[in-house]
């Protein structure tokens, strides 16, 4: 995948989210371009987690519009949007959701088998992807819990989504397994992969080109920070 800083491959214009009383985004604009690394942060209750499952097609704005490669998806039904997430978003959360009778291998081909057909080849390149290819056969429970989040990185991308969505994706894991995942962040997005995470972490916060600050449903600050990105992956590398 070739990496683009000119495509806009995410727009939110004027996104509010209501539920009852709580409003809990307010009016929040933000623009992606393909290629991009975003964090999101803030404290609980800022609205990220609602965020995020807008733009992954989880949730529909109540007012607004988002448009996610050229479609206004806030227009669509839930159908469509089911349709709309299997093909153009890969999903990490901080729960893993694996299978727990399944091996890695077979976890991964089943987001294949939502998408097109099961192909344990292609399966097993997306795992070696992650370093996981000599673990492809063992079942969850038989795998730390880094692994498993690893394995949940491949099942995001084997599909080749046009956005990687994470949901406090480093959120279970020990700091040796947290540099390890934010290091396949690091090589996906030199490949051009677009990378839009959620995250409590500062660390993981700093080391993306961009940080998004939410606080009571509103956007207070899009930091730039693609002049410190570099050395910011070095340092939590090393570390």
């Amino acid at each position: 995948m070739s990496k683009s800083k000119s495509k806009q491959i995410l727009e939110l214009k004027n996104v509010s989210k209501i539920y009852g009383s709580l409003k809990a985004l307010a009016d929040i604009n933000l623009s992606v371009n393909a290629g991009d690394w975003l964090s999101i942060m803030g404290p609980s209750g800022s609205g990220k987690t609602t965020m995020i499952n807008i733009i992954g097609c989880m949730d529909t704005p109540s007012s607004g519009s988002v448009i996610l490669d050229g479609l206004d998806i806030s227009r669509e039904n839930a159908s469509s949007l089911t349709r709309i997430r299997r093909d153009k978003i890969g999903l990490i959360f901080q729960q893993f959701h694996l299978i727990s009778y399944l091996t890695a291998v077979e976890n991964v081909m089943v987001a294949q088998y939502y998408h097109s057909m099961p192909d344990e080849a292609e399966a097993m390149e997306a795992l070696e992807k992650v370093g996981l290819k000599d673990r492809a056969r063992h079942l969850p429970a038989q795998l730390s819990g880094g692994e498993q989040q690893r394995v949940c990185i491949a099942r995001a991308l084997i599909n080749s989504p046009e956005i990687l969505l994470g949901d406090e994706p480093t959120g279970n894991l020990d700091e040796e397994n947290e540099r390890i995942v934010v290091d396949i962040f690091r090589r996906l997005h030199d490949e051009g992969v677009t990378i839009i995470i959620v995250t409590h972490d500062p660390e993981v916060g700093d080391v993306a080109q961009r940080k998004i600050i939410l606080e009571h449903g509103r956007v207070i600050q899009d930091i730039d920070q693609s002049s410190t990105f570099g050395n910011a992956l070095k340092i939590h590398h090393e570390q």
